[in-house]
């Protein structure tokens, strides 16, 4: 016994004068060997795991199914039948979770409940109807088969538990030899924390007594590094002012050569598509040409075979007419020969006019009838002649005429090959133009974006001069607010500038300045202000957007220490300003 399919799959039930209902069915096919001669059985198995009473079977062997084949129409053989039907049963449970299920199982019995015969169908959905694809006619399973089914099931259940209960055994063993393991293994680790904590609790202490000696030092450093930070920022600033109107008149020049460009391709641009409406009406009109000359030469040889008939059926008559001068011409010889008889007997009888005188009435007579029949047979041979030389008129007309429409058509399809020679280059022209202006539509729409790009850049240079001027404004406001804010400092906070830094409390980062001038396409070196810059942003109370940096023009701003100082805590000596005199 070969077991092919076994899976849960959803099907259709409906009995008689019920409502269907959809219920999860096993499906099971298996291949049966018989030892006679080797031949084999399909089972067809359906079994609810809920209900262990409902059973259904079939059994198709080669016989069988040939019938079946026949009733149902199929196409393949008892081989290929199991594969085919197995793919039907997996085209049904890819589609059973679906909203709308293409392939759909029916189970439908006659009687009110699930009972005798039943017929098991596959059925394909569609807008139009509803194709079935196999049905199968099951028989339920009587009280030996089920209870075949149930100790089946039943030896299956109980080597399922015996295997569940080994490998339980097994499970609990490996997880308390586990858990002996992981209880040591905590009590060492738990040694060698403690162990640890100890350490870092001396270190801590050390760690934060090192830390805070740093600390000062630092502090100390900030302070004279701030005055150096005020220089760098202001150089800065004019070297970015120039560096930015230099940029600002490059710029504006390029605009405007753009522009000018623009101009030019646009009236190129419209000079092309007249051209081409041109070449269109040109290619429009030969067109037609070509459509009138074909359905000419189409005429022409109608004609050509029309004629061409009517010669061959004059050459037959012609050689009918022939074929009938050559017997008639053949009877004249005849004659002649005749006459050349008679004339040797007129002399044979001349010889013998004197020998034979009685009977010279008689020979006159038939002399007479002889000149008769010879007058009517050249008679008739004028006649034929007449006929031949009509005939002969008529052919010699025929050819010259054919021979006219063939030089005709000969110079027609002259005419033809030049005009598709001339349709061909216009083609060609029409391509080479097609192909110009398209080149010509790359380079607008590539110039077109440079615009854009050119236009985008200035604007975006123009807003963050617009950001930069208005940072600056800000600060002086600041600036002046704090130095109307101070208090006068006692002589010994002036003379001393170290304690003047402390009693401020400002804190800036400074580098030293770059060795070459800052470069007007905005290749500055950026890098010694970006911790400035990031400190300010933290810091200071504006907004993301002032502090915004273009890719060409870098944007620098001071610290946020110069404009949030501890006013309230200690009177400020009044410093100088770069931008106010003190």
């Amino acid at each position: 016994m070969e077991q092919l399919f076994n899976k849960v799959l959803q099907v259709i039930v409906r009995c008689k004068d019920c409502e269907e209902r959809r219920a999860n069915i096993r499906v099971t096919i298996q291949l049966q060997l018989t030892n006679p001669v080797h031949k084999r059985d399909l089972l067809v198995r359906l079994t609810d795991d809920v209900d262990p009473y409902f059973l259904f079977n079939l059994s198709i062997s080669e016989e069988d199914f040939l019938s079946l084949k026949v009733q149902q129409g199929l196409l393949i053989d008892f081989a290929s039948f199991p594969q085919k039907f197995i793919d039907l049963l997996n085209l049904c449970s890819s589609e059973q979770e679906s909203d709308s299920p293409r392939f759909l199982l029916h189970l439908t019995c006659q009687s009110a409940v699930l009972e005798g015969a039943a017929s098991f169908s596959v059925v394909e959905t569609n807008a139009f109807k509803h194709l079935n694809h196999l049905c199968l006619r099951l028989v339920q399973g009587s009280d030996k088969e089920l209870k075949d089914y149930l100790a089946a099931c039943l030896s299956s259940l109980k080597a399922e538990k015996l295997s569940v209960e080994s490998k339980l055994k097994k499970t609990e063993d490996d997880l308390s030899r586990q858990l002996s393991y992981a209880q040591q293994t905590l009590s060492e680790k738990s040694k060698e924390l403690e162990k640890v904590r100890s350490e870092w609790t001396s270190q801590s202490s050390s760690l934060s007594s090192r830390h805070f000696d740093e600390l000062q030092l630092e502090r100390e450093k900030v302070a004279e590094l701030q005055s150096r930070f005020q220089r760098e920022v202001e150089q800065l600033r004019q070297e970015l002012e120039s560096a930015q109107k230099k940029s600002l008149q490059q710029l504006q020049s390029r605009v405007m050569e753009l522009e000018s460009s623009c101009s030019e391709l646009t009236e190129k641009k419209y000079k092309n598509e007249s051209i081409i409406r041109d070449l269109k009406v040109k290619f429009v009109g030969s067109e037609e040409e070509c459509k009138r000359s074909k359905q000419q030469v189409l005429t022409l040889r109608r004609e050509n075979s029309t004629l061409d008939t009517e010669v061959h059926e004059k050459e037959r008559l012609v050689s009918q007419l022939q074929m009938r001068v050559a017997v008639l011409e053949q009877e004249v010889k005849d004659k002649d020969m005749l006459m050349c008889r008679t004339k040797e007997v007129l002399e044979a009888t001349q010889h013998q006019k004197e020998s034979v005188a009685e009977n010279a009435e008689s020979k006159e007579l038939q002399i007479r009838k002889l000149e008769a029949t010879v007058k009517s047979l050249s008679e008739e041979l004028i006649k034929a002649n007449g006929i031949i030389k009509k005939l002969q008129g008529e052919v010699r007309g025929l050819v010259g005429k054919i021979k006219v429409k063939n030089t005709v058509t000969v110079s027609q399809e002259k005419v033809l090959q030049e005009t598709q020679s001339k349709l061909q280059s216009v083609e060609k022209d029409l391509q080479i133009t097609q192909q110009q202006l398209v080149t010509k539509e790359e380079e607008v729409s590539k110039l077109k974006e440079q615009l854009e790009m050119t236009v985008q850049k200035l604007n975006e240079s123009r807003e963050v001069l617009k950001t930069n001027e208005n940072v600056i404004n800000w600060l002086n406001k600041q600036l002046n607010e704090n130095q109307l804010s101070r208090k006068p400092q006692s002589p010994e906070c002036l003379e001393n500038p170290s304690v003047l830094s402390a009693a401020t409390g400002l804190k800036a980062q400074f580098h030293p300045r770059p060795s070459k001038p800052a470069d007007p396409v905005g290749q500055t070196n950026t890098r010694p202000l970006k911790t400035v810059n990031s400190q300010i942003e933290d810091s200071a109370g504006l907004d993301s957007k002032y502090f915004r940096r273009d890719d060409s023009i870098p944007v620098y701003s001071l610290s946020s220490n110069l404009i949030h100082g501890d006013v309230h805590q200690r009177p400020k000596p009044s410093i100088t300003s770069a931008y106010f005199p003190a």
